[in-house]
C-alpha cells in the first residue's frame, strides 16, 4: 500500500488498525486507530497518549468530512501521525496537508495513475487566501 508523504511514495505493509470501540478496551500504548468520517472526535481525545497513528477514512474523494476530522483532532491536541486513508486524489493533497495530515494512504491503482510528481505539484500549489483560512 503506497503512502504519499512530502518525501515521496513509501510502500507499506497493510497496517493493523483498531477501531474506536477497541480503543476503549485496551491500555496498550502506541496504537494505530482507524476512524470513519462520522466519528465523534471528542471520544478519542482522552486516549491520545496511547495513540501513535490515526488514519481517517475517505470512502469517496467527494466526501470531505475527513478534512474536518483532521482539523478537529489537531485542535484537540493530537500530535501523533495523522493519515488520510482511501479515496484521495492528488488534487486534494495540498488541502490534506493544510488540515494536518502527514500522509495519504492510497491503493496501487491510484499510485500508477497519479505518480508522485502529480502529488508534489499539488502540494506546491498555493491556495487562495479564503481557502487557506478555511484549511486552518
Amino acid at each position: 500500500m503506497p503512502l504519499v508523504t512530502k518525501d515521496g511514495f513509501q510502500h507499506l505493509p497493510e497496517a493493523a488498525y483498531i477501531t474506536v470501540d477497541q480503543l476503549t478496551e485496551t491500555d496498550e500504548p502506541w496504537l494505530a486507530v482507524e476512524v470513519a468520517g462520522d466519528v465523534d472526535v471528542s471520544a478519542i481525545a482522552p486516549h491520545f497518549e496511547k495513540i501513535s497513528l490515526i488514519a481517517v477514512q475517505f470512502p469517496s474523494f467527494a466526501d470531505g468530512r475527513g478534512f474536518s476530522i483532521a482539523r478537529h483532532l489537531k485542535r484537540l491536541g493530537f500530535d501523533g501521525e495523522l493519515r488520510a486513508r482511501g479515496h484521495i486524489i492528488a488534487d486534494q493533497y495540498a488541502h490534506a496537508l493544510a488540515c494536518g495530515f502527514d500522509g495519504v494512504e492510497i491503493n496501487d491503482e491510484v499510485a500508477e495513475r497519479q505518480p508522485f510528481d502529480q502529488w508534489q505539484d499539488a502540494a506546491n500549489k498555493v491556495l487562495p487566501p479564503y481557502r487557506q483560512k478555511m484549511a486552518g
